[in-house]
């Protein structure tokens, strides 16, 4: 189910205006580096806190619109159970109930537990997702590539 915002369920209002250290999508998971700017989550399946980059809203600007190198970028820090319009990486397939970890690009990657011994969600677990979303054959030209994710 598409959506025009990446706030689909916010219970707790936290958010932030910080610069952009390079190209930032709204719904990407963003850093923040010791420059003080954000980018894209560069660390794959490593603990991150949960801030995703929302829209422009007062510029007018959408879930589709970018933001440059420094720009002030608008950044969420949601908190247990709310709900981000967040970004799937090229290749993944999620079913509802999975749990989602970085990509190392600001997109989200389904977690797989190193054995079937495993009992406890690691730290690198940002969200659940709360939709099914295919892209394991995808090409990155996908206009859908977004999953409405619980964060945990």
């Amino acid at each position: 189910m598409a959506k025009n915002t990446i706030k689909v369920k916010n219970y707790s209002d936290v958010n932030e205006e910080i610069g952009a250290g390079g190209t930032i999508t709204p719904g990407m998971l963003v850093e923040l580096g010791s420059a003080g700017t954000v980018t894209a989550h560069a660390n794959a399946g490593k603990t991150v806190l949960p801030m995703f980059a929302v829209e422009d809203e007062l510029q007018g600007g959408s879930i589709d619109d970018d933001y440059s190198s420094g720009d002030k970028v608008g950044v969420w820090i949601p908190g247990r159970g709310d709900q981000v319009y967040a970004l799937l990486a090229d290749g993944q397939t999620a079913v509802i109930g999975d749990f989602l970890e970085s990509n190392g690009d600001g997109y989200l990657k389904v977690w797989a537990p190193e054995s079937s011994a495993v009992t406890d969600t690691p730290f690198s677990v940002v969200g659940q997702a709360t939709e099914a979303l295919d892209l394991s054959g995808s090409s990155g030209e996908e206009t859908t590539q977004r999953i409405i994710v619980r964060i945990i």
